[in-house]
Parts: C-alpha cells; structure tokens; sequence
C-alpha cells in the first residue's frame, strides 16, 4: 500500500515534491481516502514537463483551440510496470478520483483492469492497486458489495494490502458486519498500528446488527421458553402431590403459578377446580370448568367437575345434565353414573319441597 499520489509538479518549478514518510512526522497515517501509487512511480522524482499538445483531458474531451493548455502532465507520470496507455488510463483515474468524480474514476479503472487482462500482464502489485482503488469508487459511490469484491481481487494479489483491507473493513461496516470490519481492522493493526481508523474503529463500540439482534432476541426467547417449561413442569408436579396429600390449599396456589406461565393449558383448569370443590368454593370451581370446556368442548373431567359445582350450587338440573353429558361421552365412567343418582335424587326431592311450599289456591 503507498501513500497518497504525489502532486503534479507546477508549471515553472523542476522536479516533484518527495512524500514525507506517516511514521516520521509524528502522526498516525491515513489509509483508505487516497488512491495508491506502485513503489516505483513514489520513488520518481522527476516531474513532467508542461506542453501545448492537445490531449484528450480525463473525462474525454479536447481542449479548444485558443484557450490556454490545461496541465495534463499527471497522465504520463510513471505507473508501475504498467505499458502507456494503461498507465495514462491508471494515471486519469487518479485525478478523477481526487476531483471527487468517482464515477468517471471508476470507469478509468475498469478500462485499465480489462486492458491488463487483454494484454495478458501479470503485475500483482498494479493489478492490486488497480482493484483497491477501484474499490474506493465503489465505496465513495455506496456500493459496499462491490467494493468489498474488488478489495478481495485485491487481497488475492497482495495479502497484505492495507488500503485494500481498510476499505473492505469500512465497507463491511457500512453493511454492518461488525464481526467481519473487526477482524480486518486487527490485521491492519497488526501490520502497521499507526493507522487511526483502525484504531477508532475496534476500540469503539459497535451498534449491533440486524441479524445479530434477531440471532440474540431468538436465543433469549428459546432461553426463555425452556425456563418457564421447567418451572411450568416442577410446579404442576407439586401441585399433583399436594392434591394427593390433600392440601388443597396449596395446591390451589401452585396450579395458579402454573396458569400464570401457561394460560392456554386446559388441564390446569380442571386439576385447579378439584382444589375450589375440596375448598367448597363452588362459583370458582365452575367458572374454572368453563374455561376449559371452551378449550376442550369434550372434555368429561370438566364436566364432571362442573357437575359436581352445579351440585355444591344447589342447581341440580344443571348438575343433572352435566352428568348425562359425561355417560353420553363416555358410558363407563362409574362416578358419574352414581353421582347422577345422587343428582337425580335431590332434584327429586327438591321439586317435591318447591311443591310443598307453594300455596294452594
């Protein structure tokens, strides 16, 4: 990776400035914002002399004739081991690309990756900085994906290209593939640590990424589901034992903390109407058995339960036909079938005492 190009030497004076070297003058260099030039066109002293021909300027049009001569003397600056007019085309992109046209500097480039290719030159280094500047058009332009292709194309040749690793590092992060930009700004560190960027750029905090976010959130919840499904599970297994044991009261409380976890488990319904019917809370049993047949319109233990809450309500016919419902379900339940006996009886005789009480007329 080079540092930013040299500038063309001015009308009247000789030879160019020399770049002065990041690392000597105190401060931490600045990679990714300049096109690069190879070794050997940094290493040229010799500036080009200014003339009057009429080139083609960069972006395609000739100068008119009168008007003064544009300084055009950057498009034969030396380019690497690349042959003329590949160079003037590497050379016009450079200063399209220090213009701010990066768009007509992106085509320079791509002319001069397909002149390379058609000329068969096998040069890393040009080739390299070709793609990597090339890059840098596409991510002046918004185009991350392509940039971070040319910054591969770029790797490939020269592994160790730190223009090519910052603006694929800043690309990803323009993306926001945090994980991928952090391993590329490590390795730039760890080939020279005075570039700032990278620097900012790991020890910063990073926003989290879409897909990251929804990786975390669909993690938390599977974490939280599996959570509530074993303190789901030890809760309804003590309630059990509770109700085995006869406490009634307590197991009211844990089939509660169950429903809380799990409204929509019919079960809790019906084991938590058996606790209000021990506990003679017949309204509550009921309501409880409602639920679950709404849940379940077939379910006979919630018939049966709610019977047995029509029973403890005095409402005998309803108990009554809430048994009948049980044998229709099923004609073996032998509970039911000597409960509605037990109904039927006190329907019986609470008709008889409704008729006994009425006046005679």
């Amino acid at each position: 990776m080079g540092n930013a190009q040299d500038k063309p030497p001015g009308s009247g004076g000789g030879g160019g400035r020399s770049n002065q070297a990041a690392a000597g003058n105190g401060t931490r260099s600045r990679v990714g914002s300049t096109v690069e030039k190879p070794q050997s066109q940094r290493a040229a002293a010799k500036g080009a002399a200014n003339g009057s021909r009429s080139e083609n300027s960069p972006a395609g049009g000739r100068e008119q004739q009168g008007s003064p001569a544009a300084d055009a003397s950057y498009l034969d600056a030396p380019a690497g081991a690349l042959p003329p007019h590949l160079g003037r085309l590497k050379n016009a992109g450079n200063h399209l690309f220090k213009c701010g046209q990066f768009g007509d500097a992106l085509e320079k480039y791509t002319e001069a990756i397909d002149g390379c290719a058609e000329a068969g030159i096998d040069s890393p280094e040009d080739l390299c900085i070709l793609y990597s500047n090339r890059a840098a058009c596409f991510l002046k332009n918004g185009n991350s994906s392509d940039c971070i292709q040319d910054c591969n194309k770029a790797l490939e040749l020269q592994p160790y290209s730190l223009k090519a690793l910052l603006r694929r590092a800043m690309a990803y992060e323009s993306l926001e593939r945090y994980i991928k930009a952090y391993v590329d700004y490590k390795t730039i560190l760890q080939i020279d640590t005075s570039v700032q960027t990278a620097h900012d750029s790991v020890h910063r905090d990073k926003p989290i990424s879409a897909e990251v976010a929804q990786a975390r959130a669909a993690r938390a919840t599977q974490e939280e589901a599996r959570r509530k499904e074993t303190s789901f599970t030890l809760l309804k297994r003590e309630g059990n034992e509770l109700v085995k044991n006869g406490n009634f009261q307590e197991a009211l409380k844990k089939y509660s903390e169950c429903l809380a976890l799990k409204p929509d488990e019919c079960s809790l319904y019906t084991n938590r109407a058996i606790c209000l019917l021990r506990l003679n809370r017949f309204e509550e049993a009921k309501q409880d058995c409602d639920v679950a047949l709404q849940m379940e319109p077939g379910n006979k233990k919630a018939y049966y339960r709610r019977a047995l809450a029509f029973k403890g309500l005095q409402d005998y016919l309803s108990a009554s036909s809430d048994l009948q419902e049980v044998l229709h379900l099923d004609p073996k339940v032998q509970e039911a079938e000597q409960e509605l006996e037990v109904v039927t009886s006190l329907l019986r005789k609470s008709l008889m005492d409704n008729t006994s009480q009425a006046p005679r007329v």
